[in-house]
């Protein structure tokens, strides 16, 4: 498989309406189906991944960028950004590693333009999102509304048609 043909999908919505409670739902669902799943999550808090007094974090402090730390269970690559902005998507998965991938979950960028799966739910009482924004294909929502969106509808709360339309999704529009 040509690494740059992972299938980029987002999860937006406003801070609250349980994306990371979905995804972590929804991942080993599409994993269960053989799909190898990467996920990129937009925050918005100043990040420390490293810990301070720690080897990598002292030379990442010396001027070290990036810095890779690797043991026999996982790597982390910790890259300063030269500048402090908030950075595109496309800058994001530039850096990303897709090799073997089939699929990379996005949570956040909500106002990019990209696939994306909307997550509403009533009692936060924040505008939808899909009317304004052409690239959301679906909607995951606890709510009814008075006109029926003319995208498909899923129940946030029932994570396996959300990821049955995933791997639809996969499936028609194949990779990028």
């Amino acid at each position: 498989m040509n690494p740059a043909e992972a299938k980029v999908l987002g999860f937006a919505g406003y801070s609250g309406v349980g994306k990371t409670t979905l995804l972590k739902q929804i991942i080993p669902l599409l994993s269960a189906q053989g799909l190898r799943v990467g996920l990129i999550k937009k925050t918005h808090h100043d990040i420390e991944i490293d810990k301070p007094g720690k080897d990598s974090y002292v030379l990442r402090m010396a001027g070290a960028n990036p810095v890779m730390l690797s043991s026999s269970h996982r790597r982390a690559i910790i890259t300063e950004h030269r500048e402090i902005r908030e950075h595109s998507l496309e800058e994001e998965l530039s850096h990303f590693d897709r090799t073997g991938l089939n699929l990379i979950l996005v949570e956040g960028f909500k106002r990019e333009r990209f696939s994306k799966i909307e997550l509403h739910r009533g009692s936060l009482c924040k505008p939808l999102l899909y009317p304004g924004d052409p690239s959301i294909i679906a909607i995951a929502t606890d709510t009814t509304f008075p006109v029926e969106p003319n995208i498909p509808r899923f129940d946030i709360n029932s994570p396996k048609p959300i990821a049955d339309f995933i791997i639809d999704f996969i499936n028609r529009h194949g990779t990028e």
